[in-house]
């Protein structure tokens, strides 16, 4: 019975992408920021051959690697969570979501207001700490909605916990996305629930994203149908909208995913268990936190030993990213252009460098491949297993 645990660092790029300077991101290393931190120790993940991934230029290669490894191009015109984590599903997505530099046209907030009930604030680009703390104060007296964007395709509806009950800013999210389709089709529909008083509100853990729906199957789907376990951890659920999982669970952080992919690593299931870990970009990345970030990396490489040692022997192992967010990057707070890493472990797998790939596709064909499903995807899968 063969088990895939596929583990999204989500944000860890690995260096700027050949095609970065279109997206405002040359120069932007997310690794190479982390890694100059004292709190940064990646000893397991150099035992498996990270360091020995084409183009990174920091750390030590290991001559004997215990995993295969490759450095994953993003095809797909975005760098945003739903477009990266559809390609690594096998979905390259040719046409870029919108975006919204000069905030959402009138007709889409009219529609909003009249779906919720409620006024809107804000409607701008802005950093998610941020806006609650300068539109804050008057949400909380009038009730109005914050809506606002960033550089990604999203349209986020910050909401204080004890002035809109979370079931209602959902339920707004929904309607929103009901909204937000064809050419204001955005990427994702984001809660961003929020609590505190004047000048120290601060975000909680019970956002929820709401993303388009994929427009064909992708790995996920393909797995459901022929007949074997998805097991979701983190917004992965979310990400694909609801679709291709069989079961599913929410996280409140990092810690709280990698417990749960531990519990999940006890159970017997064949099939997939995806898991994103996002508190690399959300708390991190984006708040340009070199120091916060590189401690999360060194708490995800401690768990490894106790996660390796819960591999049975035809269990695959993957570790991967989604996009960039180099926190060491002074020209945007927002995601980055960069390759990702893909390490993968596990007895079946044979170690070496598998070079550099030219689509994040080529991970969900690599998974199908290694399950035996016969379906195709947009990439290619790598022959990394004995």
């Amino acid at each position: 019975m063969k088990r895939v645990f596929l583990v999204v660092l989500d944000s860890f790029g690995i260096g700027a992408e050949p095609d970065a300077e279109a997206f405002g991101d040359t120069g932007s290393n997310t690794l190479k920021s982390v890694y100059g931190s004292k709190f940064f120790d990646f000893t397991n993940m150099a035992k498996l051959g990270f360091f020995n991934i084409d183009g990174i230029e920091v750390g030590s290669k290991n001559p004997s690697p215990e995993g295969a490894v490759a450095r994953m191009q993003e095809t797909s015109m975005g760098k945003d969570t739903t477009i990266g984590h559809w390609e690594i599903g096998g979905l390259i997505s040719p046409k870029p979501f919108p975006t919204y530099p000069e905030g959402f046209p009138k007709e889409i907030l009219e529609k909003f207001e009249k779906a919720t009930g409620r006024g809107i604030l804000c409607n701008k680009p802005y950093s998610g700490t941020v806006v609650i703390n300068d539109y804050g104060d008057e949400h909380v007296k009038t009730g109005k909605w914050i809506v606002y964007t960033s550089a990604d395709s999203v349209f986020q509806i910050a909401a204080h916990e004890d002035v809109v009950p979370l079931e209602e800013l959902y339920d707004a999210c929904r309607k929103a996305r009901e909204i937000l389709q064809g050419e204001h089709g955005v990427g994702r529909v984001i809660a961003r629930p929020f609590v505190g008083t004047s000048g120290n509100y601060t975000r909680t853990p019970n956002r929820h994203d709401f993303s388009l729906v994929p427009p064909r199957d992708t790995m996920l789907d393909l797995i459901k149908k022929d007949g074997k376990s998805v097991l979701s951890v983190g917004k992965i659920y979310d990400i694909f909208a609801h679709r291709g999982t069989t079961e599913h669970v929410f996280t409140t952080s990092n810690t709280d995913g990698m417990d749960k992919l531990s519990n999940w690593m006890d159970r017997d299931f064949e099939g997939l268990c995806f898991v994103n870990l996002v508190d690399f970009d959300m708390i991190y990345g984006h708040r340009r936190d070199i120091d916060g970030y590189a401690r999360a990396l060194t708490e995800f490489d401690q768990r490894l030993p106790e996660f390796k040692s819960k591999l049975k022997n035809d269990d695959i192992f993957m570790i991967t990213a989604d996009h960039g967010c180099d926190p060491g990057f002074t020209k945007t707070t927002d995601h980055t252009r960069e390759y990702v890493p893909f390490v993968v472990f596990g007895k079946n797998v044979k170690p070496g460098n598998y070079g550099t790939r030219k689509t994040f596709a080529d991970m969900g064909a690599t998974v199908l491949n290694y399950l035996g499903i016969k379906e195709t995807l947009d990439g290619r899968p790598i022959d990394m297993f004995t």
